[in-house]
């Protein structure tokens, strides 16, 4: 099964640019809702989701990348899932495909997803950086005082955070530590934890 997925943040936008050459597909799947809800929580992205679990979908298309997720950790996340389940995605802007005709890995788009995650990586850092200037400026003015002494996140807390519900999604889903530490950048002592909380 084709189908071809667009989404525009608002009723009031018009989706027609992305909806061009739409012959072959078995169903059009347009979404109206922000970026910032995750792909699988999206109206019709929770449609494609069933379609994957249901292992009817066999090539998903999009006009751009980031129609996949809110940012390039989201849209990594989405493309590794899907590779490993060898479902094809084909973006049109920029050209790219993680599987060829023969379910081989694409190894131009490989290389171009590894330069987007880089260059992900290096926004991060830089937005880390800026973050420990500004604390590091208000602690010098005393304005920064921080996390109480003694204080600590719960349990509970802990596990409704966006990174640990997502570790929680992948462990259910059967990723190895190492697959989850690489699609969410995170240390696999903190997926190690996140399990530690769940099953105690």
């Amino acid at each position: 099964m084709k189908v071809f997925y667009s989404r525009v943040s608002t009723s009031e936008q018009n989706d027609e640019r992305q909806l061009q050459n739409l012959k072959g597909f078995d169903y059009i799947l347009s979404d109206k809702c922000s970026g910032s809800i995750p792909l699988w929580e999206r109206p019709k992205g929770k449609g494609l989701k069933e379609l994957i679990d249901t292992h009817q979908l066999e090539l998903l298309e999009i006009h751009s990348i980031d129609r996949l997720g809110r940012n390039m950790m989201d849209v990594l996340g989405v493309w590794s899932e899907l590779t490993q389940k060898g479902i094809t995605i084909v973006c049109r802007n920029p050209s790219l495909r993680n599987l060829t005709d023969e379910g081989k890995i694409d190894k131009f788009s490989q290389l171009m997803m590894g330069i987007l995650s880089t260059m992900s990586d290096f926004e991060r850092n830089l937005i880390r950086e800026r973050q420990m200037e500004g604390i590091r400026i208000r602690k010098e003015r005393g304005l920064y005082g921080g996390r109480k002494i003694g204080s600590k996140m719960d349990t509970t807390q802990f596990l409704q955070k966006e990174k640990s519900q997502k570790i929680i999604e992948y462990l259910k889903k059967g990723y190895t530590h190492n697959e989850i530490s690489k699609i969410l950048r995170c240390s696999p002592s903190t997926i190690q934890k996140v399990k530690g909380m769940v099953e105690g």
